[in-house]
Order: structure tokens, then sequence, then C-alpha cells
């Protein structure tokens, strides 16, 4: 049994990851998630990858392709909903070096989801959800799409944590003929959004099967002064807000 730390959301966040990689020599973890999401909005993709490739010493179980890396490496940037957002995603595209994108391209899991078992259950990671794995995410409130057939699913996209459990119909009477389904949301290391401007990220001990949502402070200030007159001031000043 061990214990994992899922990460989420990034966005080019440094001081955010190595606030939480700090963190995490804490917490006895013995292998990573990544859910997607490691570059845009924030000014140190380039540094984000880097530290991920050369810094980190735990496993990667996973390493997947969020809707940031899929717009940006395809040049495609037709589902953001802001020009903003799209001036900021091609302001993140000229400024990578080659040596991240091709770590992009041949390290990370284009499909943006990733079966895998940890023990004898059976879990599933993506960055958005079934419904598609970029750009729609899994609502606590609203769940759509096949998950049954797994017993933990992990999730980003959002940047808002979740931890839930939701049970299917079977054919198992020593459980009430119900199976339960972990759902985990990590929130999002670099980009929080529910009013909380802390990095966020997330420990699962598949001993106890419990999970530990943790929030790390950073030094924001120096987040916010990688960023010049080329990008929104929006994508700036919500680090202080956690919006």
């Amino acid at each position: 049994m061990a214990r994992y730390a899922v990460l989420s959301d990034i966005h080019g966040n440094l001081q955010a990851l190595q606030s939480v990689y700090g963190d995490m020599k804490s917490q006895d973890i013995h292998g990573v998630l990544l859910l997607g999401d490691i570059i845009d909005y924030g000014m140190q993709s380039n540094e984000v990858v880097r530290f991920i490739r050369d810094e980190f010493q735990y496993p990667l179980l996973c390493n997947l392709w969020g809707n940031h890396e899929k717009a940006i490496m395809q040049s495609d940037y037709t589902r953001f909903s802001s020009e903003r957002g799209i001036a900021c995603a091609k302001k993140t595209a000229s400024i990578l070096d080659n040596d991240v994108k091709d770590y992009i391209n041949n390290f990370l899991i284009q499909e943006g989801i990733f079966e895998f078992e940890l023990g004898k259950m059976k879990c599933l990671a993506v960055h958005g959800s079934l419904e598609n794995h970029y750009w729609e995410s899994i609502i606590p409130e609203y769940v759509c799409g096949e998950y049954s057939g797994y017993n933990i699913v992990f999730s980003g996209h959002s940047h808002y944590a979740h931890m839930f459990t939701k049970f299917y119909d079977c054919v198992n009477t020593i459980m009430r003929n119900k199976h339960a389904v972990l759902f985990i949301n990590p929130g999002s290391v670099g980009q929080p959004r529910n009013h909380h401007p802390e990095a966020q990220y997330t420990v699962f001990d598949t001993s106890t099967l419990s999970v530990n949502m943790r929030s790390v402070a950073y030094d924001i200030e120096k987040a916010m002064s990688h960023y010049d007159e080329s990008v929104d001031n929006f994508y700036r000043t919500r680090l202080q807000r956690g919006i």
C-alpha cells in the first residue's frame, strides 16, 4: 500500500509547484499523478516542465495532456471561451522552447486519459471527463458518463477540488447490490478558483482510502512578477484572489 500525490492544472506557475513539491516531501509520497494543464496562463511554462522532467524524484504514474497542451501543441485555439484566453495561449506557444515541446509531445499521454490499477483497485485518470477528455469537467451534482467499471476516478480541469462517492447498481448481495466509485479532483496547483489562492493538491492513501486535500502557501507576488503587458492583467491579479 502506498500514498500518491495527485496534481492538476499547474498552469505555468513555478512558485506554486515548488511549494507543493516541498510539501510532498513531508507526506511519505510513493508516486505522483499529473492530470494535465501543466502549461499556460502562468508565464513559466518552460520552467515548470523542466522542474517536472529534471527535479521530480517520484515515479509518475501518469502525466496527461490537458486542454491547454492539446490546444497549444496542435495550434487549435477555437475552444477557448475568450479572446484574452486565446492571446495568452498564443503567448505561451511563442515562448515554449524546443526541449519543452519535445517533452510535452513525447512523454505526456496525449489522449488525456489513462487506466491503471492501484493494488486491486481499477483506476481512471482523466483531465476532463469521459464526455470529453479535455474540455468537460466531472461535476459532483451531475455525473455524466459510465464510470461503474472503476473504483477510483481522478480528474482535473475544473480548478475546484472535490471528493465524493457515487453508487452504481450491481449484482453483489454482500455489498447490498451497490458498487462504490470514489471521485477525486485535487483542485489546481497554479490557478485555484475556489476563492482560496494557495496552491492545492491531494494525497491519496491506498491503505486507508483516505483523501487529504492539501493547501500550500507560495510566493504569489513572485509568480505575478513574471507577467508583462502582452498578457491580460486578469491572469496576473486572479492569483491573489483564487478566482
